[in-house]
């Protein structure tokens, strides 16, 4: 069953006015647009474009993507704009993704082309070159059909970058390792709110630019993701601790552990840092460290949940549960959980 099912099976009999169907047919279309510039850009060249298999552009391959464009909806952007922002999203994300690539060694895919799989990290820098690409054409496009402004176009072209630097500044911050174990709370307020949270409000960017005049207040919309990005943080933080200790990052869980009032896990953690590099690479580390553990899965859970309660109409409240489950085994944080209750 795909989620689209699952939706409407979990709704039941509520009237949903097709809203998840119509937002994935409007995200086909965005990406559509993103993957035709991308075939044009690289016509000609000796990199060819190759079509995209249909789950491409499955909500499954794209849900946060689709939380966004619902968070326009919510805010009642019109169908024609948030197709708009839909493209410079995925523009967004191929660069997010291709520095993410980079940064951490590894291949997560934006483009599907004729290069060697394992290619990556020119994979990565192709990503990277073609979707700033994009996002220029797109916005060239809005101009030559008087739908946007040339200092829109401008504007836009320039917070698209900023609002982006903010997250990057924070990843350059770590590159070289750091110094100190912050304490939970220190890190959730100086380097998450940076690399997730407001990353996960990084869609509004260009509508605040765009349709600022048009716009209700969507302080509670962008709150809500930014809460959803921070919970899907800590679940990252609970899959990558063995891999953040390793590269000496900052990572919740350790925080937890390093400030927390468990002397045998404090001790482990700290036989784990001595051991640097030599570490053994060990995927669930973190069910060494239940008490740790079962602090940030409440913390994430109650981040996720806030959230997606506030992102949600009261019609489509069914989506909470939906989406919160989702995202955690999206994130492979699912064998992770550990009993809160």
């Amino acid at each position: 069953m795909d989620i689209v099912e699952q939706i409407i099976n979990t709704a039941d009999k509520k009237d949903i006015d097709n809203t998840f169907k119509t937002l994935n047919d409007e995200l086909h279309e965005a990406l559509s647009l993103y993957w035709d510039i991308a075939t044009q850009i690289l016509d000609k060249s000796v990199i060819n474009v190759t079509a995209p298999e249909p789950e491409y552009f499955s909500i499954e391959r794209n849900f946060f993507s689709t939380l966004f464009m619902y968070s326009y909806f919510r805010a009642g952007i019109s169908k024609s704009r948030r197709i708009l922002y839909a493209a410079v999203n995925q523009c967004l994300r191929g660069m997010v993704t291709g520095c993410d690539n980079i940064l951490d060694n590894e291949y997560k895919k934006t483009l599907e082309t004729d290069l060697p799989e394992k290619a990556t990290r020119f994979r990565s820098v192709l990503d990277i070159m073609v979707s700033d690409r994009i996002l220029f054409a797109i916005l060239q496009k809005e101009y030559l059909a008087d739908n946007l402004s040339f200092d829109q176009v401008q504007a836009a072209s320039f917070e698209s970058l900023r609002v982006l630097a903010k997250s990057g500044a924070q990843e350059a911050s770590e590159e070289c390792g750091v110094g100190e174990i912050l304490s939970p709370e220190n890190l959730l307020s100086k380097i998450h709110h940076y690399k997730t949270g407001i990353l996960f409000q990084s869609p509004w960017a260009l509508p605040d630019i765009i349709d600022n005049n048009n716009l209700k207040d969507t302080s509670g919309i962008k709150s809500a993701l930014y809460q959803i990005g921070m919970g899907c943080q800590i679940l990252d933080d609970m899959v990558d601790l063995e891999m953040d200790i390793r590269m000496n990052r900052h990572n919740y869980v350790a925080s937890l552990i390093c400030h927390g009032k468990n002397s045998k896990e404090r001790t482990l953690l700290d036989t784990l840092l001595a051991e640097d590099n030599r570490v053994e690479k060990k995927q669930d580390l973190i069910l060494e460290f239940p008490d740790a553990g079962k602090i940030a899965t409440a913390e994430a859970l109650k981040f996720l949940k806030n959230g997606t309660e506030s992102l949600f109409a009261e019609s489509h409240n069914f989506m909470v549960d939906v989406s919160i489950s989702f995202i955690v085994k999206r994130i492979g944080a699912d064998r992770f959980l550990f009993d809160v209750y």
